[in-house]
């Protein structure tokens, strides 16, 4: 696996981990850890598998004998995005990584924008791959789940009042000192509202937040997990969480 060349950069000076869960993307896997490699000398990739039927774990585990900074969790079954997400958040600070990056293995998010996020990553504590902003956006989405996803990102903005314009979005950059803040035992959302919780929880705690533009590309390969059960989970999340206080949200400062 080749890496990214150029000038010295965030990429190439901060210890840094791209959390990816997975269930059946064997056809994925391999391409992405590649390109996520390729960003800088400092990124490393940890796959998230929800045992997949379909071998991703094995492939992975392939591709970690050929590149050490290939990792795999492998978990017992399909536990859920949310707890995916949580694993690989305490896996890393345990492993004193400095910046943990989460994203999709689809390639919806383009791999070549975590040198920006990081970079970003030196004056914000967490930085979001935006499809909201000037720059960003949708390509090969079909218009009904456009509209869809941006009155979802909407709703969950003014009923939570979360500041960034992507909210609902997976990829995103946190400095370790935000985790290390946030209680996940008080995270109930275990699907894709998980976004919208996860940053509900960031938001308020004094943290900085910037968005770098990205365009969101629609899966090549593999089929897309979003459902009816999916979409009925974000609303009652915000639901949820415009009447849970505040206080529940807030860890001590670590020392």
């Amino acid at each position: 696996m080749t890496e990214r060349g150029g000038e010295s950069s965030a990429a190439d000076a901060l210890k840094t981990i791209v959390v990816v869960p997975t269930y059946n993307e064997r056809e994925n896997v391999r391409r992405l850890c590649e390109e996520i490699l390729r960003q800088g000398r400092a990124v490393e990739v940890l796959v998230v598998d929800d045992n997949s039927p379909d071998g991703t774990a094995d492939l992975v585990r392939e591709l970690s004998a050929e590149d050490p900074r290939v990792h795999l969790l492998r978990r017992k079954g399909k536990l859920g995005l949310g707890t995916a997400h949580i694993a690989g958040y305490e896996w890393a600070l345990a492993r004193n990584y400095e910046r943990i990056i989460t994203m999709d293995a689809d390639f919806s998010h383009p791999p070549d924008r975590i040198p920006a996020m990081l970079e970003a990553s030196l004056r914000h504590d967490v930085v979001i791959g935006s499809r909201y902003v000037e720059g960003g956006g949708h390509r090969d989405w079909p218009r009904r789940r456009i509209l869809l996803s941006s009155f979802s990102n909407l709703v969950a903005r003014c009923a939570l009042g979360l500041q960034p314009a992507d909210c609902t979005g997976a990829f995103r950059c946190f400095s370790r000192r935000v985790l290390q803040r946030i209680a996940f035992e008080n995270i109930v959302s275990k699907g894709y509202s998980f976004q919208e919780e996860m940053m509900w929880h960031c938001c308020g705690r004094g943290f900085t937040m910037a968005e770098v533009p990205i365009v969101f590309v629609d899966r090549e390969r593999g089929k897309s997990k979003i459902s009816l059960k999916e979409i009925w989970g974000g609303i009652s999340t915000v639901g949820r969480l415009m009447f849970t206080p505040a206080g529940r949200k807030e860890l001590a400062p670590s020392g």
